[in-house]
C-alpha cells in the first residue's frame, strides 16, 4: 500500500512539473519567422527584422554559454538604466568563430528600438537584425559544441547538394530552459545568400 502511495505521488509530481513546463513554454514568445519550405531534412524560413541584445566572449559554445547567459539575463532582469524587467523570449542565439562566441537574446516584439533601456554592462550591445532568408535543421536533446558542429556539417551538405548558396554565419538556436527535460528543441541556422523565394516552388516540385 505504501509503495502504491509513493508511486502515485511521484507520478503526480511529474505531471505537475510537466504541466508547469508546458505552460511556461506556451507563454514564452518565439522569434517571428515564416516557413517557406519544409521537408524531413531541413526548413527554409524568412525572418523579419528583430531587436537583439548581444555579448561577445572568448571560447566556443561549451565554455562560454554560461557566462554569456548570465550577462544577458542580468540585462533583462533589471540590469539596465531603467531597472526594467524584460520578458524572456526564445530562442537564445549563439554563433562561434575563430575562438570567439557571440550570444544573443531576441527582445520582445512589442519593444521599440528607440526606447530600449540601456544595459549597465558595457559588454552588451543592442542592435537590429536585417530581414533574412535562412536554412534551418532541427534536433532534440541536450547538446554541446561537437553536436552543433555535426549539424552544421549536415546542413552545409544539404544546401550544397541542392545548389542553394549560403553564407558562413552559422548559429545555434536553443529554445529550452535547462530544466526542460522533454521535447527539447535545438536548431542550427544559416543565412542564405541572395535567395530567390521563387526557388521554393521549384524545390517543392522536385
Amino acid at each position: 500500500m505504501k509503495t502504491i502511495i509513493i508511486v502515485t505521488l511521484i507520478t503526480l509530481g511529474i505531471l505537475l512539473v510537466a504541466g508547469l513546463m508546458k505552460k511556461t513554454r506556451a507563454e514564452t514568445e518565439i522569434q517571428k519567422y515564416k516557413t517557406l519550405y519544409k521537408d524531413d531534412k531541413f526548413e527554409i524560413r524568412f525572418y523579419p527584422q528583430a531587436i537583439l541584445a548581444s555579448v561577445s566572449m572568448k571560447g566556443n559554445y561549451d565554455n562560454s554559454r554560461n557566462s554569456g547567459f548570465r550577462m544577458l539575463a542580468g540585462y533583462i532582469f533589471g540590469g539596465n538604466d531603467a531597472n526594467q524587467k524584460i520578458a524572456m523570449t526564445a530562442p537564445v542565439r549563439m554563433s562561434s568563430n575563430a575562438g570567439n562566441s557571440t550570444m544573443s537574446f531576441v527582445l520582445p516584439s512589442e519593444m521599440k528600438y528607440e526606447k530600449l533601456p540601456e544595459p549597465l554592462n558595457n559588454d552588451i550591445v543592442l542592435h537590429r537584425s536585417e530581414p533574412v532568408y535562412a536554412a534551418v535543421v532541427r534536433f532534440g536533446g541536450y547538446t554541446n559544441n561537437s553536436e552543433i558542429e555535426r549539424y552544421k556539417k549536415e546542413l552545409n551538405a544539404i544546401l550544397n547538394n541542392m545548389g542553394i548558396a549560403h553564407k558562413d554565419n552559422f548559429e545555434f538556436l536553443g529554445y529550452n530552459a535547462p530544466y526542460d527535460f522533454l521535447n527539447r528543441r535545438n536548431e542550427v541556422w544559416v543565412e542564405l545568400d541572395d535567395f530567390d523565394p521563387g526557388m521554393v516552388q521549384d524545390m517543392a516540385g522536385q
